[in-house]
């Protein structure tokens, strides 16, 4: 079994080789405050910072997907339909990993941004349970600064997406759910980023593998050994396709969203936020994470959780869109 973020107990939850995009490292024109002046976006594969403490952006480009799954897939949920084609109407600015430990640090010490007195740890009985003492300074495991920051709801999300674009002058924001697919299959179409053997996942991303397993022998796990037991370095499996890190596995990442309902029907299909309800606190996450095995870890999975609650495996990336 997993059990997912919104504490509900779901059965067993959660050879294509694509073309790289080729990376070119733009370091840009200094302005105010020593952050990077630009009138748009580069081209596609273009890594840039727009300040000294801000992610690292990878620049990918327009296209259109597939979003979702097919009825057929193994360990499909019925949330992940029905399939529908979407349009990214133009490039975007995707941070190159998950924010790290370090980078959220920098927007905590710049704006006093007040640190959780809890945050939801998973149990030995498969359960979340909201633990004090433990923040993103201290989940309950060792992190160093390149691990991606735990511990973090959707409104730190959101503020720290304010900091950045305060310090930069340019529109930070979370990804939209729609956003958060296309540039994790990154052009391809099978369950997973590196194709459909679940088994394949511990050389390609950070899941529940026999690491973790050996805190947890009840739980089932992969069937392979990613060297992890709890979150792993940004840069620790291969970026994929756009040149991403951690797309796939390690910590589930905030998107914009409202989780609506009835999965995707109705959802726009110009890669745009869902905003749902007008009271909206059940927002999206993306991703999968070190505590899901390989149901967890395929392209379309997705859950759910409330938008002020913090969990040891849920972290966050930003965007930028053209201007």
């Amino acid at each position: 079994m997993e059990i997912g973020n919104d504490g509900v107990t779901r059965t067993i939850r959660r050879a294509h080789r694509p073309q790289r995009w080729w990376l070119h490292l733009t370091f840009g024109v200094a302005g105010a405050g020593g952050c990077m002046v630009a009138s748009g976006l580069p081209a596609p594969g273009t890594v840039f910072t727009d300040c000294a403490d801000c992610p690292a952006m990878v620049v990918v480009p327009s296209g259109q997907f597939l979003m979702g799954s097919p009825p057929e897939e193994p360990g499909r949920f019925e949330e992940e339909g029905p399939q529908h084609h979407v349009r990214i109407p133009s490039r975007l600015a995707i941070s190159h990993a998950p924010i790290t430990r370090a980078q959220y640090a920098s927007f905590v010490e710049a704006t006093h941004h007040p640190d959780p007195d809890q945050c939801a740890v998973m149990q030995d009985d498969g359960q979340w349970r909201s633990t004090p003492g433990r923040s993103w300074r201290q989940p309950g495991f060792d992190q160093q600064s390149d691990h991606p920051v735990v511990c973090v709801s959707w409104e730190d999300g959101q503020a720290y997406a304010r900091w950045l674009t305060a310090r930069t002058g340019k529109a930070y924001r979370l990804l939209s759910e729609a956003e958060f697919e296309y540039v994790a299959r990154a052009g391809v179409t099978p369950a997973f980023p590196w194709g459909t053997a679940g088994e394949a996942a511990c050389a390609h991303a950070n899941g529940f593998d026999r690491t973790a397993q050996k805190d947890h022998p009840d739980w089932p796990s992969l069937p392979c050994t990613d060297g992890y037991a709890t979150t792993a370095p940004v840069g620790a499996f291969p970026a994929n396709a756009f040149g991403l890190l951690g797309t796939t596995g390690n910590v589930f990442q905030w998107v914009e969203d409202c989780w609506v309902e009835g999965g995707y029907s109705g959802a726009p299909d110009d890669g745009t936020v869902r905003a749902g309800a007008a009271d909206c606190n059940l927002r999206v996450i993306r991703g999968g994470s070190w505590l899901n095995g390989a149901r967890g870890l395929r392209l379309a999975m997705r859950d759910l959780d409330r938008q002020t609650d913090r969990y040891t495996n849920v972290g966050l990336r930003v965007a930028r869109s053209e201007p």
